[in-house]
């Protein structure tokens, strides 16, 4: 069968592929620590679960407008210019299925073929992946250990050219668990202004952070209107499977986002969007709860790697991921990777999986409980102490 030449630039996402041989691994009776996918392990508050269950009784079981009900738009919007500190209306809000439709729709509606778009290295590989699929030209610039995995911002303004159109930003950051400064993000936001330049600000983990508060770029002065902010629920609510996140932009963008919802999704299912609102407006208690346990497995997961020898891992500052530095194993990390599956049984994800700067080093989630994070390094010290 001949597929379309486009679907040659069309990524994936690694952690994926590694969650089904893990558990076709678990399916013949080999025992895996699940270390590899950026799902929470808790259960949905229950306040959510709730009010998705009375939206289905009452009705909220139709479609929608394509940019999302409208109380739901302004719930985000009011939430956004809590969070924020800016004022966003209801028509900059587009409600989406997960956050992916948002990075993907505002750059099919931004970007040309040819036109460039800097993004960090090692990255959440679908910015590359939908890049290439509509014939723009990813430009990556390389987030150094030595520099925390902040985005140099000298290396930035080196990589602008004619071409530049956008700079997409994440932080907290997946993989590397880094944190722009607010130095950072006014050299960028300084950039921005003076070429014309597109943000799209990946905030999907901006409720987990361990010290300090999330700063947006979108809040700085004269930034809002060229910003995408992303973020939604599945992170902060532990609502991965429910599918709902959401964009905030210049009104005119959210018309075109919405058009491509459209043509594509048609809308969010709606009692999902009912129970969003109770997320942003109900009790935060169990986010609270949440981020308290990823600081501890935190630190219990960096304590671990840092006790291996041959292996050296930072103090991720947000999110719930550990990027270990394993070069001094002198194995590939997908080699390592694939051995720790196969052999020892836990399941983490190659550096490579986040994009060629990635190499020598491996992604581990700490989305699971203590037991398991400790049982997981114990295979991984024994595996290492082995080649």
């Amino acid at each position: 069968m001949r597929f379309a030449e486009r679907m040659k630039n069309l990524g994936t996402e690694t952690a994926f592929e590694v969650l089904a041989k893990a558990k076709a691994l678990e399916a013949k009776g080999k025992e895996v620590i699940h270390l590899e996918i950026g799902e929470p392990d808790f259960d949905t508050p229950k306040n959510i679960k709730e009010a998705a269950i009375k939206a289905l009784n009452e009705g909220y079981t139709h479609y929608t407008p394509s940019a999302g009900l409208m109380e739901a738009r302004e719930a985000v919007a009011k939430y956004v210019s809590q969070t924020r500190g800016i004022e966003v209306n209801p028509e900059e809000v587009v409600i989406t299925p997960g956050g992916k439709p948002v990075m993907f729709f505002a750059i099919l509606a931004l970007i040309d073929p040819g036109d460039e778009i800097i993004y960090p290295n090692p990255a959440y590989p679908i910015y590359e992946s939908v890049v290439n699929f509509v014939g723009g030209k990813p430009v990556p610039i390389h987030l150094k250990e030595e520099n925390d995995f902040r985005l140099d911002t000298d290396e930035l303004k080196a990589a602008v050219t004619p071409r530049t159109k956008m700079v997409i930003i994440n932080s907290p950051h997946n993989p590397t668990g880094g944190i722009l400064t607010k130095e950072d993000l006014e050299a960028i936001a300084d950039l921005a202004q003076v070429h014309n330049l597109w943000i799209l600000s990946d905030e999907m983990y901006s409720r987990i952070i361990y010290s300090g508060n999330h700063l947006s770029i979108a809040s700085l002065p004269g930034m809002k209107e060229r910003t995408i902010l992303l973020d939604g629920f599945s992170k902060t609510y532990a609502m991965t499977g429910w599918r709902l996140g959401y964009g905030v932009m210049e009104e005119s963008l959210a018309v075109q986002i919405a058009r491509l919802m459209t043509n594509c999704n048609s809308c969010t299912a709606a009692f999902t969007q009912v129970a969003g609102i109770e997320g942003l407006i109900g009790p935060q208690d169990e986010v609270e709860r949440m981020v308290a346990e990823f600081r501890k497995r935190r630190d219990v997961v960096v304590e671990g790697l840092n006790s291996i020898p041959r292996i050296s891992c930072r103090l991720p500052q947000g999110a719930f991921y550990a990027f270990p530095n394993i070069t001094a194993i002198g194995w590939d990390c997908k080699k390592l990777a694939d051995s720790l599956l196969k052999e020892a049984g836990v399941a983490v994800l190659p550096g490579t999986s986040f994009g060629t700067y990635g190499d020598g080093y491996i992604r581990l989630s700490y989305a699971n409980s203590v037991d398991n994070i400790k049982k997981g390094l114990e295979r991984i010290k024994n595996f290492i102490s082995e080649i």
